[in-house]
């Protein structure tokens, strides 16, 4: 029987895991290392690492305590190991970061120079970046024909592979097992992700694509997390909601996979613009007169704006790691456009605080609202917070769940406390500048500096 390493990283499952499944009817050696090089300049938020240590001690579970966690170099690990215990292949899915690109080019060089079978398989995304070209036979630089001409007339996602655990056999590693702190309101689990995504698909997708957007009703997926992780698989959700078709409404199927479209195309930029987390794509930005405010900058961190929304939203990734996506392009859109700071603050801050700190998606998106990226939203299009707030927080019960001290002011007020009478703000024990902030920023007056500085922009270009 072969001896074969299963290297894991951004794929904590066994469903539907091409490179465990090469290794099925080897003896296995299922490890994962602690690399902080091959991050490269994105070291894992405190988040993220929690998230990481609570998937690897359920994926060691799900693998019958066999999961070797180790830390080092990954090259140096795996040349270690497979002379050892005479590995003769080494399999992992692939990741799409560059450092990590660099890194797996070298990593299966060195081991076919060894006389050892290295591949690599595609785990996470449903069309590969490299195989999605336009007509021209160059990458595409708009989102709807990217997906609609380019992805659903292109090869279908690969089917998914299912695999049975108690059938395997194991290569010996002794290892002591940790049990970190489990993560309120969150099973970190391949388990708990099916079940996730399976209560989404009975309670929330139908209805999807109206409902969306509104932040207290329950008709978004909340498997960012898990996709990150790899603790389910992209093709395991597309298969199964194409199979819905005729049971659940196919406007609802087609936005809800479109948004998996998304998270491809967020791939897609990184793959071929290397330089996104960093470098506006649009180079007039280059030219963009950002603001440096300490001080308002920490307000919305903390959600001590003293616009309700903004606050909710800002608690709701402090006190959870998860915010609801319509939220975040309004606090994105309040960052750079309100408070005129740089895009670069908003996405670290995202990438500490975010269970789902994703560097393709994360990049691509704070580079979306600020308008500097691939098919970004125009520079004018600037969220009026009040109105988004008013719009798809209509009863304020999402402001209410986040931004308690709010909780007593009735509807009318809870979305611009600084416009209710004295009177009401007392009944409702409020004391703003006190109890609760008043605005830092006034939502005309910077919208209209904002598109001044745009102008600008523009016409220095």
């Amino acid at each position: 029987m072969n001896r074969s390493i299963v290297l894991f990283r951004l794929d904590l499952r066994i469903q539907d895991n091409p490179a465990f499944n090469a290794a099925v009817n080897d003896q296995i050696l299922p490890i994962y290392i602690h690399d902080t090089k091959s991050l490269g300049d994105w070291p894992l938020g405190h988040n993220s690492q929690q998230w990481l240590d609570n998937a690897l001690s359920s994926l060691n579970e799900t693998l019958n305590n066999q999961l070797v966690i180790l830390e080092g170099d990954t090259l140096s690990i795996v040349k270690t190991l497979c002379e050892e215990h005479q590995i003769q292949n080494v399999y992992w899915n692939r990741c799409y970061e560059p450092s990590r690109i660099a890194a797996d080019k070298t990593l299966k060089a060195s081991l076919k120079d060894l006389g050892i079978h290295a591949e690599s398989f595609n785990a996470s995304l449903l069309w590969e970046p490299w195989t999605i070209l336009n007509q021209q036979q160059e990458p595409y630089k708009v989102y709807t024909p990217y997906y609609r001409k380019g992805c659903l007339n292109s090869t279908p996602p690969r089917a998914v592979e299912a695999i049975q655990v108690e059938q395997l056999e194991w290569i010996d590693f002794p290892q002591e097992k940790s049990s970190p702190k489990p993560i309120a309101q969150w099973d970190v689990s391949e388990q708990g992700a099916m079940n996730v995504f399976l209560n989404f698909v009975a309670e929330g997708l139908s209805g999807y694509k109206k409902q969306r957007d509104f932040p207290a009703r329950p008709h978004t997926s909340r498997l960012s997390p898990y996709l990150h992780w790899g603790m389910i698989s992209p093709n395991q959700i597309w298969h199964h909601v194409k199979g819905l078709t005729g049971m659940v409404p196919d406007e609802d199927i087609d936005h809800f996979l479109s948004e998996l479209g998304w998270r491809e195309f967020s791939y897609y930029q990184l793959y071929h613009y290397p330089s996104l987390p960093t470098d506006n794509w649009q180079k007039t930005f280059d030219r963009f007169e950002w603001e440096e405010s300490p001080e308002q900058l920490e307000a919305w961190q903390m959600g001590k704006t003293g616009i309700p929304i903004i606050d909710a939203a800002m608690r709701e990734l402090l006190n959870t790691g998860y915010m609801h996506n319509r939220m975040r392009m309004v606090v994105a859109s309040f960052l750079t456009k309100n408070l005129l700071i740089h895009w670069h603050e908003g996405e670290h801050w995202f990438w500490e605080h975010l269970y789902d700190a994703d560097l393709a998606s994360n990049s691509a998106s704070w580079q979306w609202v600020a308008g500097s990226g691939f098919d970004a939203a125009p520079y004018f299009r600037i969220f009026n917070s009040l109105l988004q707030s008013q719009k798809f927080d209509p009863e304020g019960d999402y402001i209410r769940q986040h931004v308690p001290e709010l909780a007593q002011l009735p509807t009318k007020h809870l979305h611009a406390p600084w416009e209710a009478p004295e009177a009401i703000l007392k009944e409702a024990g409020i004391h703003l500048g006190s109890t609760y902030p008043y605005p830092i920023v006034d939502l005309k007056t910077s919208r209209k500096e904002a598109l001044e500085r745009y102008s600008q922009m523009k016409d220095a270009s």
